[in-house]
C-alpha cells in the first residue's frame, strides 16, 4: 500500500510539474504558430523569451508590482517583434537568418542587462498560486479546491499565467476561425495574391501577428522568471524557445494540437527533473537529452504536413505573379 501512495505521488507530482512547465511553452508557441499562420517564420522566439524574462522580472524587483513586470514584458516582446517584421517583410531578408540574429541579439543583451543592473541572480516575490478557497468569496469556510485530494493538485494549484496560458488555446482557436482578423491571417500565410486582390494589406495582417506573436514570447519569459522559478539568470530559457518553434509543426498549425505538445513536451521536461530528483540508476545526461530528442522526432516526422501555410517563409510584394 505504501508504494502504491508513493508512485501514485510521484505520477501526480510528474503531471502537476508538466502542466506548470507547458505554460511558456503554451505562450511561445501560440504566438509563434499566429506569426507562421501569416507567413513569417519567426526563429527569434528563444530571444524574444530572454528579454520578456529579464524585462518582466526587473521591472518586478524594482517596482513590486507582477501587472507592470508582465506589461513591460509584453512590450518588449512586442518591440522585438517589430524588429523581426522590419527585417522580414518590410526588408525581406531570409526569415531563418534574420531569426537566428534576433536570438543572439536577445541573447546577448539580455546577459549584458543583467550584468549591469542585477550582477547576481536575485528573488522576487513571483505570481503565487491559486487555491480557490471559500473565504475569497465571502464564505466563512477555510475549504480550498486545492485541498481536493489529487483533483486539487491537478487541476486549482497554479498561477493565474498558468491558466490564462491554457485559456489561451480556445480563444486563439476562435480568433483564427470565427473572426474575420483571424480568417485574414490565414489568407495572407496561405494565398497572400487572392487576400491582396481582395483589399486585405499582406504587410500589415504580417506585422501584426508577428508582433503579437512577440508579445506572446515576451509574456512567455515573463512567466518563467516571475511565475515558475521567480528569478533571472543568463540563458535560463535554455532552448525552450526553439522547442516552441517545433511544436507549430508538431501541432499541425491548430492551437488544439500546439496544446498537446506543450504538454508531451512540459511532461517530458517535468520527467527528466524527476528522474534527477529522484536518483534512479539513469545517467542524468540522458535525462537532460529527452526533450530535445523528442523535438527532433517531432520534427522528423510528417504529421499534418499538408497544414502547413503554403506561404511561409515566402516574402510577398504587390505585383509579383
Amino acid at each position: 500500500m505504501n508504494e502504491q501512495l508513493t508512485v501514485m505521488a510521484i505520477v501526480l507530482g510528474i503531471l502537476h510539474s508538466g502542466i506548470r512547465l507547458a505554460t511558456p511553452y503554451l505562450f511561445a508557441s501560440i504566438g509563434e504558430m499566429f506569426d507562421q499562420r501569416s507567413g513569417v517564420l519567426n526563429l527569434g522566439v528563444e530571444g524574444m523569451m530572454l528579454m520578456g524574462a529579464f524585462s518582466g522580472f526587473y521591472a518586478v524587483f524594482v517596482t513590486g508590482n507582477l501587472w507592470l513586470g508582465l506589461l513591460a514584458a509584453g512590450v518588449v516582446g512586442g518591440l522585438f517583434g517589430l524588429i523581426m517584421a522590419v527585417v522580414s517583410i518590410t526588408f525581406q531578408a531570409e526569415q531563418g537568418i534574420s531569426g537566428i540574429g534576433l536570438f543572439m541579439l536577445g541573447l546577448g543583451l539580455s546577459s549584458l542587462l543583467f550584468k549591469t543592473t542585477l550582477g547576481t541572480v536575485e528573488g522576487v516575490q513571483g505570481f503565487p498560486e491559486l487555491q480557490f478557497c471559500l473565504s475569497s468569496l465571502g464564505i466563512n469556510s477555510d475549504f480550498c479546491l486545492a485541498d481536493i485530494p489529487i483533483l486539487g493538485d491537478l487541476f486549482f494549484s497554479y498561477s493565474i499565467l498558468t491558466y490564462a496560458a491554457f485559456g489561451l488555446v480556445p480563444i486563439s482557436r476562435w480568433v483564427l476561425n470565427q473572426t474575420t482578423w483571424g480568417l485574414k491571417i490565414r489568407a495572407v500565410g496561405q494565398n497572400p495574391e487572392a487576400a491582396d486582390s481582395l483589399g486585405v494589406s499582406v504587410n500589415r495582417m504580417r506585422y501584426m501577428a508577428v508582433m503579437l506573436g512577440g508579445i506572446l514570447a515576451g509574456i512567455a519569459g515573463a512567466s518563467l522568471s516571475i511565475s515558475l522559478l521567480n528569478i533571472f539568470q543568463e540563458n535560463m530559457t535554455n532552448g525552450m524557445g526553439f522547442i516552441a518553434v517545433a511544436l507549430v509543426y508538431f501541432g499541425g498549425w491548430s492551437p488544439v494540437g500546439v496544446l498537446a505538445g506543450s504538454l508531451l513536451f512540459s511532461t517530458v521536461s517535468a520527467l527528466q527533473l524527476w528522474v534527477q530528483v529522484l536518483a534512479l540508476n539513469i545517467p542524468s545526461d540522458v535525462a537532460v537529452m529527452l526533450p530535445y530528442l523528442l523535438t527532433i522526432i517531432a520534427l522528423a516526422l510528417p504529421l499534418r504536413r499538408a497544414a502547413q501555410p503554403a506561404a511561409l517563409t515566402k516574402p510577398y510584394e504587390r505585383g509579383e505573379n
